[in-house]
């Protein structure tokens, strides 16, 4: 079955960087979207940012500037560059990719979430 594993979380002080990565593996035929989400303690999953399989992207407001999204379609990776971390940036990030595969209908997937904690 298809498989989305998480890696690059960590604690770091404000105003360093992480870069999460995240591995989609499996009988995987083609990929469209690909993108990280967050949730922090006591608040909702939210967007952070997302990158199509042509290269568009689009982020959170509060993210722009600061974050990179990007993507290696050969390796089925999604990346996501955080720089000048801030410590409302402290929360459970979860990436997911819309995909077609050998296990059944187009669906979306998530991976289990890695924590990013930045201290202030």
């Amino acid at each position: 079955q298809v498989q989305l594993v998480e890696s690059g979380g960590g604690l770091v002080q404000a105003g360093g960087s992480l870069r999460l990565s995240c591995a989609a593996s499996g009988i995987i035929f083609n990929i469209n979207a690909m993108g990280w989400y967050r949730q922090a303690p006591g608040k909702q999953r939210e967007l952070v940012a997302a990158i199509t399989s042509g290269g568009s992207t689009n982020y959170a407001d509060s993210v722009k500037g600061r974050f990179t999204i990007s993507r290696d379609n050969a390796k089925n990776t999604v990346y996501l560059q955080m720089n000048s971390l801030k410590p409302e940036d402290t929360a459970v990030y979860y990436c997911n990719a819309d995909l077609s595969s050998g296990y059944g209908p187009p669906a979306r997937y998530w991976g289990r979430g890695t924590q990013v904690t930045v201290s202030s």
